[in-house]
């Protein structure tokens, strides 16, 4: 009933409602001191007056403010909150009863977000109807970025990653990505990027650029590395490896300085033999020494030429063809020239310069059906030992080597005239013969070296570009203290364990983690790893989070684990939900791992806090379901299920506590000390 009444009349009813009391506590006093004036004295009966009517005022005003404070502070907080969660996270939908008692606040305040909401989505969906174009032209140049054959780095004037593509993860990182707002220098050697910045600094010219040697850090990489100055003082740094280039080189080198130590040596005793002989000496002895040192030149020459023909292929690189593409162009080729052609191939992939081949199995069949006045040919590629072997077949006698000689010496193409066929074999170290078949039939033999078979693939790997171009212009605070919240780099991670003790033996089996820079997730750069706890999962874990003791038998142990935990968030703030119980799990391994988690670290528990009140519950679902974020059931309670949402709840409380004038990370430690009592902050 109370709450059909207005605001105003209920505001007068609680007033009249608390002097009506007061006085009856008075009246209450007195008749009490009245009949004990008889028989303990005027002063005592006013004394207990006194203390029945105080008491009865205190107890009074105490239900009074217990009830002012369910009813009307804490739920102006709450419609506060949610207001606040509306306004700047786009949270869940305004609870009116939370205030049931304050008149038509409630629902002016619902309404007020409602109409929020409602305009927050008319403007977003304007705004996506006028990018649909952009992001598709964006989507189209990442793509082409992504498949860019070289590495692609932008990195800001102090040497920050702003932008990397799927080619320079594969060169950098020995299987770990870069990241976003990270110093180059923690994947190449500093001395030579440097070198070149200064370089191109002092030359003053836009247009200029400057070629570089660089090596990894870890040193198992040396790049061949292009770089160019952005106007803003940042460089577009692009990577190749000639790591396979330099081994080839210098294996090529080997082989030339063994080829002329090993001929030169039994040439130059032939040539000491010829001349005595040319003197007269024609002794049994010097005819044995001329045929020993002529025997050891051409095992010499033999022994060489096998070892240049095994090794030169490796030294010119051949893409992978697949062998039903190859034979399906030889077909097409054929019939072009009039030519009948039936064609079969085993599911391979060859390494080969498709081109080449087509256009040199091609030119045989055109001169054989010259030569011989066929017209109809099979053509078989099949699996031979670690290559594949082509078969050219028709019906009639085998060609003269000869012939074919002169055939390979001819050019494959007319548009092309400097590609011969014999130079087609020397790119693919090979050789071609000509066969007799029984029943009258021929074929032109031609062996591939490399050759697999066609197995599923593999998950493929993200070649996506990463970047946020505004970290070129963003300002840096040499002081983790006084930077902005939005300027800091964070990580979010979380993590699932045997057991809720620790200090009693229960160990880590599951770590994720994700990167936010500039202020938003970074949706490529993020792990989720299982590791090993070294002890048995109990039963009542497994029903927590689904990992069961198979699932982590081949897993890495926590010191790997955490060492590339401590790498991937060095330089960052870490963000946990409830922060001290994940982290006493890592600190307690900082020897086995060999480092420190001395990062700055922030609790969602504690954000929570200090925007919604120590009041509200701080729990992960609680937060994320005030926050309007959803978390699958499927995801609840695995590491990176929960980490997700961890990071998108940050995200939305944020601004939120910007609105609140909390602007640099100084300012937040300075309001989550004051929520201790709730929870242990992390940091010094």
């Amino acid at each position: 009933m109370l709450e059909r009444l207005g605001l105003r009349l209920r505001v007068f009813l609680f007033f009249a409602f608390l002097a009506t009391a007061g006085i009856a506590a008075i009246v209450l006093g007195l008749w009490v001191g009245y009949h004990r004036v008889e028989s303990a004295g005027i002063v005592s009966a006013f004394v207990m007056a006194g203390a029945v009517g105080g008491f009865a005022v205190l107890g009074l005003t105490a239900w009074v403010w217990f009830l002012f404070d369910e009813n009307v502070a804490r739920a102006i907080g709450r419609i506060a909150g949610g207001m606040r969660a509306e306004a700047h996270a786009g949270g869940a939908a305004l609870n009116e009863n939370a205030a049931r008692y304050l008149g038509d606040l409630a629902p002016a305040a619902a309404a007020v977000t409602e109409t929020l909401s409602e305009t927050r989505n008319a403007l977003a969906e304007a705004v996506q109807r006028e990018t649909v174009r952009l992001a598709a032209e964006k989507a189209r140049l990442e793509t082409l970025l992504a498949d860019v054959p070289v590495g692609v780095l932008l990195c800001s004037a102090d040497h920050q990653l702003v932008f990397y593509n799927g080619q320079a993860v594969d060169l950098l990182g020995a299987g770990a990505a870069p990241g976003l707002d990270r110093s180059i220098f923690a994947y190449l050697r500093e001395g030579p990027v440097r070198q070149a910045h200064d370089r191109l600094i002092a030359i003053g010219d836009g247009e200029a650029a400057s070629d570089l040697l660089c090596a990894t850090v870890s040193g198992a990489r040396v790049l061949a590395a292009r770089m160019r100055l952005l106007s803003d003082g940042g460089y577009v740094l692009t990577l190749r490896d000639v790591t396979g280039d330099l081994a080839a080189h210098a294996a090529r080198e080997r082989l030339l300085a063994e080829i002329f130590d090993r001929i030169r040596r039994p040439a130059a005793n032939l040539q000491t033999a010829i001349g005595v002989m040319a003197e007269g000496n024609r002794s049994p002895e010097v005819a044995g020494a001329m045929v020993h040192e002529a025997t050891t030149l051409v095992h010499a020459v033999n022994d060489l030429a096998a070892r240049y023909d095994a090794e030169r292929a490796g030294w010119w690189p051949l893409p992978m063809v697949r062998a039903a593409d190859l034979t399906d162009s030889l077909r097409a080729r054929a019939e072009a020239a009039g030519l009948s052609m039936t064609t079969g191939a085993a599911d391979l992939i060859l390494r080969c310069d498709g081109f080449e081949i087509v256009a040199l199995v091609a030119h045989l069949a055109e001169a054989v059906a010259e030569a011989t006045g066929q017209q109809s040919f099979a053509l078989s590629l099949a699996e031979d030992g670690a290559g594949a072997v082509i078969d050219l077949e028709w019906e009639g006698d085998p060609i003269a080597i000869g012939r074919l000689d002169g055939w390979l010496a001819a050019p494959v193409d007319a548009a092309a005239p400097d590609v011969t066929g014999r130079a087609v074999l020397d790119t693919h170290a090979t050789e071609c013969w000509p066969e007799r078949r029984p029943g009258g039939r021929a074929v032109i033999r031609l062996p591939l070296r490399d050759a697999r078979r066609a197995a599923r693939r593999p998950a493929p790997i993200s070649r996506a570009v990463v970047y946020d171009f505004d970290l070129l212009s963003k300002g840096r605070s040499a002081a983790v203290m006084e930077a902005a919240l939005g300027d800091l780099t964070y990580v979010v991670f979380d993590t699932e364990t045997t057991g809720l003790l620790p200090s009693q033996g229960d160990e880590i089996v599951q770590l994720a983690a994700v990167r936010i820079v500039n202020g938003r997730r970074v949706e490529r750069e993020a792990m989720d790893l299982l590791v090993n706890p070294g002890r048995s999962i109990p039963p009542r874990a497994t029903e927590v989070h689904g990992i069961t003791e198979a699932m982590v038998a081949d897993a890495p142990g926590i010191a790997e684990v955490g060492r590339r935990f401590h790498d991937f968030a060095e330089g960052a703030v870490l963000i946990a939900h409830n922060a001290p119980f994940d982290m006493e799990f890592l600190r307690r391994h900082e020897a086995e791992i060999g480092a420190r988690f001395d990062n700055p670290i922030l609790d969602t528990v504690l954000l929570s806090a200090v925007v919604f009140g120590q009041g509200e519950t701080h729990s992960l679902d609680a937060l994320t379901h005030r926050l309007g974020i959803t978390i699958p059931e499927e995801a609840r309670h695995t590491a990176i299920g929960d980490t997700l949402a961890t990071a998108d709840a940050f995200l939305k409380l944020l601004p939120m506590l910007e609105a609140q004038g909390i602007r640099t990370f100084g300012d937040v430690l300075a309001e989550v000390k004051k929520h201790g009592r709730l929870l242990k902050d992390l940091n010094a």
